[in-house]
């Protein structure tokens, strides 16, 4: 039974720490505390504000640097929104509100209507066109039959071809029905799941889908959570399931007026006790039954607390570098990995900025790395005068690094080249992005190691780690921590 009197430090003040601490006042905890960097909460959901001015108009409007957009799937988002009381707009948006409107570009600056089959018409796009169709369907009959259980939330025994996770199904959607849907637990056994620990382009040659990775790319690969021929397909399909993929393809998507980063605002003023900023952690040990914490804030003071459990949130390859880590943790925290991905917020020259958000899928390679992926256009209110974020990843396994002033200076070029030169960097930066564990580690069981690690010396892990990078799988990630744990 749940001892909800005890105290419980949760390290983050992220999606996942503000969504722990939500799930855990549901259940009835009150003595918690999260600890908090940073001198504002949401991590990677950060939208700044930024003065622009259009037919003469000085206004203050929000940008995106990480998260952007979410879907009828987003269900651990949603509990979150109605906790904050702060929503969504779209997928039919209104006038003056952030618009998913998106266009195709070659590196020549034309646009390409590659979708359309009467654009630039010849058989040979046509005849693509319909194998790639034929691809989709053949590919979201095997997700719901060889591939069953695939659709949950984290990765508990799918190296040993089972499932165990809270459904992502929605009712109605893909084959889902009530039973299967979000909020129920599935639990079963596929040895076909195996599969999904296959780098994803071998994954679809192996089902004979080599196309519909031209589907999955734009909403992958350019938000920097790697490339295919290197990520394990689990990540790729668990995040972007056959109902997700089919809405980002048909733009029924969401996104937040104040941006993203507004909803862990909203929900970190909701909870009993906000989170606690510019408190690094900098120390954790773990004996007799106790948590002892030291933390260090913005003068440089360090202060001791003791807790009954410990919740970590933030990157578990460093929480190594300040815990009393065990031996377990440090060889496996050791082998987790992470994308390096760089983007800026920039003005363009007067008239020439992009009025509608693109994607160059020929930088999607890793021959093209460090080459500028996507930009972003946020108010199509703005038209001309809007100015938009630019990303790109900066590493591939097995390829150096690209140095982050190359890709700064490459992404440059590449906005010149299609047409958008750039007039002033308003926000740059490199990001911390997409943990994960190679292909081998997730086929030798890393996931179920970490599982039988939860609760040893009163610590649990929740996190982008446990299920994916994104905003929704991080915070459903913290309901089952949560829901099984607390």
């Amino acid at each position: 039974m749940a001892n909800t009197k005890e105290r419980i430090c949760i390290i983050g003040g992220g999606p996942a720490g503000l969504s722990c601490a939500m799930y855990l006042e549901k259940k009835g905890y009150e003595d918690y505390v999260i600890y908090e960097k940073l001198n504002k909460v949401g991590g990677k959901c950060w939208s700044p504000k930024i003065k622009v001015k259009h037919n003469g108009v000085e206004e203050e409007k929000s940008f995106e640097t990480g998260a952007i957009m979410g879907a009828i799937t987003y269900h651990a988002v949603s509990e979150m929104e109605e906790f904050g009381g702060y929503y969504h707009k779209g997928p039919d948006f209104k006038p003056g509100e952030p618009n998913m409107r998106r266009e195709f570009r070659t590196l020549d600056g034309k646009v390409d209507e590659w979708t359309n089959p009467k654009a630039n018409f010849s058989f040979k796009k046509l005849h693509g066109l319909l194998k790639l169709k034929k691809q989709m369907k053949r590919l979201n009959k095997l997700m719901q039959t060889k591939y069953v259980g695939y659709d949950c939330y984290g990765h508990i025994g799918v190296a040993k071809g089972e499932y165990f996770g809270i459904s992502k199904g929605v009712d109605g959607h893909c084959g889902a029905t009530k039973e299967n849907s979000f909020p129920n637990y599935i639990k079963g056994t596929n040895p076909n799941l195996k599969d999904l620990a296959l780098p994803f382009s071998e994954f679809c040659k192996l089902n004979k889908v080599e196309e519909v990775q031209r589907i999955w790319i734009a909403p992958f690969t350019s938000f920097g959570y790697g490339f295919f021929d290197e990520i394990p397909t689990a990540l790729v399909m668990k995040y972007l399931d056959v109902t997700t993929a089919l809405e980002f393809v048909n733009l029924r998507l969401w996104t937040w007026q104040d941006g993203t980063q507004q909803i862990y605002e909203h929900v970190n003023k909701k909870l009993k006790h906000p989170a606690l900023l510019e408190h690094e952690v900098v120390k954790v040990v773990r004996e007799d039954g106790k948590v002892t914490v030291t933390t260090k804030d913005k003068s440089g003071k360090e202060k001791k607390e003791v807790f009954d459990k410990l919740i970590v949130t933030t990157p578990l390859d460093y929480f190594i570098n300040y815990a009393d880590a065990t031996k377990e943790e440090k060889e496996l925290f050791s082998k987790i990995i992470h994308e390096r991905y760089c983007d800026y917020i920039a003005t363009f020259e007067e008239g020439k900025s992009p009025n509608i958000s693109g994607y160059m899928v020929e930088n999607m390679v890793p021959e093209r790395l460090g080459h500028a992926m996507v930009y972003y256009n946020r108010w199509q209110c703005l038209d001309r005068d809007c100015p938009a974020t630019v990303y790109a990843l900066a590493n591939h396994t097995g390829t150096p690094d690209v140095d982050y002033d190359v890709v700064m200076k490459t992404m440059d070029e590449d906005m010149a080249r299609v047409g958008f030169p750039i007039k002033e960097k308003l926000y740059a930066q490199e990001v911390y992005y997409c943990p994960h564990v190679s292909a081998k580690d997730y086929a030798e069981g890393w996931y179920d190691k970490l599982e039988a690690l939860q609760g040893t010396k009163n610590t649990y892990y929740a996190g982008e780690i446990i299920s994916f990078g994104d905003m929704e799988d991080t915070c459903a990630a913290s309901k089952d921590i949560i829901g099984r744990f607390f």
